[in-house]
């Protein structure tokens, strides 16, 4: 991943976005697409089908083990965009006395866009605000609660700015008031632990593709007794939740991603990463974190870099592969939604690049990082300010000083 002298490939600091496909997982895979039973229809009554089955089944207690849950509650679909539709109109077309639906302004557009188009066809949405530092306040959410909400849907790790939201506070909030917590945990899965059990929650988005596994391939965690209507017609699969032929050879590359994917391992070298970067940046004058450091997921650290137009400075970075934030936002020329609702002003929220790293990244690739962006940054800054001006308080001092990192 890493980029060489003479080389077009660029570091990739991109992992939020997407993460390159394990070679254990491709194994897992390939054995599923040969001619020794593993390809046959996993609804197949016959040998092969049973075959093909076990291998769904071994998945599925391999992924249940990866989040703490029963492997019975899940719903394979074809990611997490998927998984978000489905609880929120699943629980929402369930629910007949309950039409009202308590979210957040910070979580993914497969929520947003799907609480956006529930309203557009009668459902009360209530959408709450997070602070400036990226976190849900719990009271806050307990408030929007009505006595007719039919759901809380809560990501878990924000996929923007890696503000770990609190969830078991949240969760027990909902609980006592008899309400369904829905959980997109999609950005938290093999960075930090994952106990759906412990944590108390009713409804859990997954996806492969963020933790070394095949695109295409996510999954809905459903606790019983939770009801839900399901999008799709056509089959019996999956309980008639959601029908369609599984897909055994993604289904099989999901399990063995999650069972890859320990955040006990993989976690503390995340996070040195996420200091190592941080500290270095902080050499860069007016360079600030996007939320709180200490409370941010390992693997990603969102960074504004004030009087900086951002994509300039991702121009002027090729040699880095980085985003300015939500990868299903990236033809979007609007400011972030998650960082104009903690406060940041259009500009700031454009200024901004989420950096994100995966297992392979190094503390080389890092360093390297680093110094490209300290390069660029003054650069652009000058032409920003315009460089005669701006090159007289280089040369009285004005301009320097220590790092404005916090």
């Amino acid at each position: 991943m890493s980029a060489r002298p003479g080389s077009a490939t660029p570091i990739y600091l991109d992992y939020a976005a997407t993460s390159p496909v394990r070679e254990e997982v491709v194994a897992e895979m390939l054995g599923c697409l040969g001619k020794d039973g593993a390809f046959a229809n996993p609804s197949s009554t016959h040998a092969l089908g049973r075959a093909a089955a076990r291998i769904v089944a071994q998945a599925k207690v391999r992924i249940a083990a990866r989040i703490g849950a029963d492997p019975d509650g899940l719903v394979f679909t074809s990611g997490a965009t998927e998984a978000n539709n489905l609880a929120l109109v699943g629980v929402l077309g369930a629910s007949r006395a309950r039409r009202h639906l308590v979210t957040t302004l910070i979580e993914h557009k497969s929520v947003l866009d799907c609480a956006r188009a529930l309203e557009a066809k009668g459902t009360e949405v209530t959408y709450v605000r997070c602070g400036p530092d990226g976190i849900v306040d719990p009271d806050a959410l307990e408030r929007a609660i009505r006595p007719d909400t039919a759901l809380v849907s809560v990501m878990h790790v924000n996929n923007e700015t890696g503000m770990i939201q609190p969830i078991a506070e949240i969760a027990s909030r909902c609980r006592a008031r008899e309400i369904p917590l829905h959980v997109d945990a999609a950005q938290a899965v093999g960075k930090i632990p994952v106990d759906l059990r412990a944590l108390g929650v009713d409804l859990c988005s997954l996806t492969a593709h963020k933790v070394g596994g095949p695109k295409g391939v996510g999954a809905l965690w459903i606790r019983p007794g939770i009801s839900i209507e399901p999008m799709l017609h056509g089959g019996e699969q999956q309980r008639g939740l959601r029908p369609g032929t599984l897909p055994t050879h993604q289904i099989a590359g999901m399990g063995k991603a999650f069972e890859l994917a320990d955040p006990e391992v993989e976690g503390p070298h995340l996070a040195d990463l996420r200091r190592r970067l941080r500290d270095a940046l902080a050499e860069i004058d007016d360079v600030h974190v996007n939320g709180d450091f200490d409370r941010g997921a390992p693997h990603i650290l969102n960074v504004a870099f004030p009087g900086v137009d951002g994509e300039a400075l991702r121009f002027a970075l090729r040699g880095l592969a980085v985003s300015a934030g939500s990868a299903c936002m990236a033809d979007s020329p609007e400011a972030s939604h998650v960082l104009s609702t903690m406060g940041l002003s259009d500009a700031a929220a454009l200024a901004s690049i989420r950096f994100s790293f995966g297992p392979t990244t190094t503390a080389d690739e890092i360093d390297t990082a680093a110094r490209l962006i300290a390069e660029a940054v003054p650069r652009l800054r000058r032409l920003a300010l315009g460089a005669p001006a701006w090159c007289r308080e280089l040369r009285s001092g004005r301009a320097t000083g220590p790092g404005g990192l916090r």
